[in-house]
């Protein structure tokens, strides 16, 4: 047999310090698996029931049916504001929240009175449309000037003031449906961005074509200008309905002058302080560390508000209701918001955040309903990367009714809750199918009738399962300063 060597001190010093770093990586595997984010399989199971209860519960259909019949339309400031407030502050209490309160929102009071229009040459004719918020008022007795059009931001970004001085600025972007709405970004760019731009090279007024999907219903569809207040260098500014924009159209394509009234009693009325209205279900474990979710109480005053967004308040209270009326508490509170003048400038969700930015780590996850009452497709998620395994747990509950994850977009939170997201809160985005939505955003077909209560309860569903599988999850999903600040903007 040939003689074997005995290994050398050498080498069992290597051999020992292999094993020992071989041991190490395997601890620090074992720790590092540890601490990712992980919801008990307990939770999982009470997360489907709660799911499949909501699926059949009424409770936020029957808050939309009250809110938008006793209250109404509830412009930010509105003469329905307070009455708003008051309404949803009964409901919390009477949905059993363990706390209900207010945090004060101040913001510029904006007014509508009265809004016309009219083709005056070459060939006179009434036009239908709405003034948007935050337009200024035409002259007493109206405004006649010639309209000039513009294809695009870009080109009257491009134009000669020369061109534009004196006259009424016209751009036409037709927005066409989709599931995820994405034309709404180029029309509320629009309208958002035309009127300030127009007025800065001397235009006396501004139209758009609305910023909505209804290509035959003779509607405008309102919503805020990039006027901030009463110092800015306003102009009046309105929408068209579809209808009226392509008559107006036809009228230019004739290539003569073509000139157009405008009569707008609207404007700033001083400065008015509202509020966030909040409720919250106590958590029993962590009752510090919050998951936020919400939608916006105010709405545009020609319709009730329906979709946009008593549909969004009423789906967040109708989950946490619901997690509520569970055996045991959750173990971190639920916080819902109906959050202040969205509309005009996200002014309830900045407030929020303002107050709130210094304790963001204990803000564990959280988004806001605001698109409708369509059923969720898509959800999406802002976490550290130890977390994504509870968000897959949280998807899977929601797939058997209809919700697809995509781990490849982030989440946004919303649109109010954007601004905790902004400030470091982990954030999911819920999306809903859209295809209609913008047929009736912003108009005064926003009304109950538009609900499906079915598609609300899948709403519902969603909303309360999320919700309480986040408040059991062992560990957090890295909720901290400035934690996601590489995000994109939502789509």
């Amino acid at each position: 047999m040939p003689h074997r060597s005995s290994p050398d001190s050498e080498s069992i010093v290597k051999l020992f310090s292999a094993l020992s770093l071989t041991a190490a990586s395997v601890f620090a595997l074992g720790a590092a698996h540890a601490a990712d984010t992980h919801i008990p399989d307990a939770a999982v199971r009470a997360a489907e029931q709660l799911r499949d209860r909501a699926m059949n519960d009424d409770t936020a259909y029957r808050f939309v049916e009250g809110l938008t019949t006793e209250v109404g339309p509830r412009l930010a400031a509105g003469d329905n504001d307070a009455k708003a407030r008051a309404w949803v502050i009964a409901k919390f209490k009477a949905l059993g929240f363990d706390k209900v309160y207010e945090e004060p929102v101040s913001y510029p009071k904006w007014v509508r009175r009265h809004e016309a229009g009219a083709i005056v040459a070459p060939f006179a004719q009434n036009l239908v449309l709405a003034a948007l918020g935050h337009s200024f008022p035409t002259p007493a007795g109206g405004l006649t000037a010639e309209v000039v059009r513009f294809e695009n931001l870009d080109a009257l970004k491009a134009a000669d003031p020369a061109k534009v001085k004196g006259k009424i600025v016209y751009i036409g972007f037709k927005m066409q449906p989709h599931k995820d709405g994405h034309d709404y970004g180029t029309g509320s760019s629009i309208r958002v961005g035309g009127p300030p731009l127009a007025a800065s090279k001397g235009a006396s007024g501004f139209l758009l074509r609305s910023a909505g999907t209804d290509a035959k219903d003779r509607m405008a569809h309102t919503g805020v200008t990039g006027f901030a207040d009463a110092k800015a260098n306003g102009i009046p500014a309105a929408a068209l309905s579809n209808p009226d924009a392509d008559q107006l159209e036809r009228v230019l394509a004739y290539a003569k002058p073509v000139t157009l009234k405008l009569d707008l009693d609207v404007g700033f009325d001083g400065d008015y302080t509202g509020a966030n209205v909040i409720g919250e279900v106590t958590g029993k474990k962590h009752p510090d560390q919050i998951i936020d979710i919400g939608g916006h109480l105010d709405s545009w005053d020609p319709g009730t508000g329906a979709i946009d967004d008593a549909a969004g308040v009423a789906i967040a209270a109708a989950a946490a209701h619901l997690v509520k009326q569970m055996p045991q508490r959750p173990d971190r509170t639920i916080r819902v918001i109906a959050f202040a003048n969205e509309e005009a400038g996200l002014y309830g969700g900045k407030a929020y955040a303002d107050k709130h930015a210094a304790e963001i780590g204990k803000h564990v996850l959280g988004t806001e309903s605001d698109f409708g009452a369509g059923p969720i497709w898509r959800m999406s998620a802002s976490v550290k990367p130890e977390a994504r395994a509870a968000i897959a747990q949280i998807a899977a509950v929601l797939k058997p009714i209809g919700v697809d994850y995509d781990d490849k977009k982030p989440g946004g939170g919303g649109s109010d809750l954007s601004q905790m997201h902004a400030k470091g809160m982990a954030a999911l985005t819920l999306l809903q199918d859209g295809t209609h939505y913008f047929d009736i955003h912003h108009t005064a077909n926003d009304t109950l009738d538009k609900i499906d209560p079915k598609e609300l309860a899948q709403n519902v569903a969603v909303y309360a399962a999320w919700t309480y599988l986040a408040a059991q999850a062992e560990g957090d999903f890295g909720s901290a300063p400035a934690a996601f600040a590489k995000d994109k903007d939502e789509e």
